[in-house]
């Protein structure tokens, strides 16, 4: 589990007239307790109730909740004044400091608890990617895909985990779980550009499997400068192997001898490549600067 977070049902609890002084007034002394004032009756009681218990829970104890009853504890809600409900009442070093009336919108929720508590610190979830990335960029890739893992068994949406240790699949050779891991994305998030990435290189990485030995298009290469289809096949397999710079270089090669070839496909598999490698590789950034060389030449 990542989550250091002290668990819901110390976030979240009812309250009672007899207990409000302990639970609100004196645990307002150590952070803010916000007091949500329902009935079993008002149906946008329940409408509120599952979106602030989730904001509540994802502030990591910044704030506590506590639930009255007016119904069964009318006492505490005629004496501060509320005449609707839902309402939210917000109490701090003992005092109400602060509120809202009516089933408000999830984002309008964390505005308020970020006005009463200050921004919250990183997640638990956030601090695992982070960490992750970290030693990834050290090279432990092992562990940094423990921590995705880890991060997945607690959101399994989560698209920079799923798209992280797709990639670390897919440099590992493991092209068949590379992809299982993406299919696992969210119907409404396959765009998301990490995705796009990982899906890019997987399917570099399946074109380079079907080509076998690259030697056989040097070769044609060596014999005919002009065989763009052996540079084309060639530059597949030197990205396969991780020689970008080598890649770049025979596609540019096409590129500089005729654009036109197989309706640009040098250009467009340049693309691709950046793509797949991130904007900001160096192989992307050398690429980029190559071909706008030729372009604008």
């Amino acid at each position: 589990m990542l989550n250091d977070a002290p668990p819901s049902g110390d976030l979240i609890k009812d309250v009672t007239t007899a207990s409000f002084r302990q639970d609100v007034i004196a645990e307002s002394m150590k952070q803010p307790v916000l007091v949500d004032f329902w009935a079993p009756w008002c149906g946008p009681c329940k409408q509120l109730t599952p979106v602030i218990e989730k904001v509540v829970t994802a502030a990591a104890g910044a704030v506590k909740l506590v639930k009255m009853n007016i119904d069964e504890h009318p006492s505490i809600a005629g004496q501060l004044g509320i005449q609707s409900i839902p309402a939210v009442i917000a109490f701090d070093k003992g005092q109400p400091v602060d509120g809202f009336m009516g089933a408000v919108p999830e984002a309008q929720i964390k505005e308020f608890i970020t006005r009463l508590a200050g921004p919250a610190g990183p997640t638990p979830v956030e601090q695992a990617l982070s960490e992750a990335d970290t030693l990834l960029g050290v090279g432990d890739t092992a562990n940094a895909a423990q921590l995705y893992a880890a991060v997945l068994a607690e959101e399994p949406d989560n698209v920079t985990a799923i798209a992280a240790l797709a990639k670390i699949q897919l440099d590992l050779g493991e092209i068949e779980e590379a992809r299982q891991l993406l299919a696992m994305a969210p119907a409404d998030k396959v765009g998301d550009p990490a995705l796009s990435s990982v899906r890019a290189a997987l399917e570099l990485a399946e074109k380079a499997a079907e080509l076998g030995d690259l030697g056989a298009f040097q070769s044609r290469i060596a014999a005919d400068p002009t065989d763009f289809q052996a540079r084309f096949d060639l530059a597949l397999g030197l990205n396969a192997l991780n020689q970008r710079d080598e890649a770049v270089d025979q596609l540019i090669e096409i590129e500089r001898r005729d654009r036109s070839w197989n309706e640009g496909a040098a250009r467009k598999q340049l693309l691709t490549f950046f793509e797949a490698w991130g904007l900001m590789d160096k192989a992307s950034i050398r690429g980029r600067r190559r071909l706008s060389t030729l372009v604008f030449a």
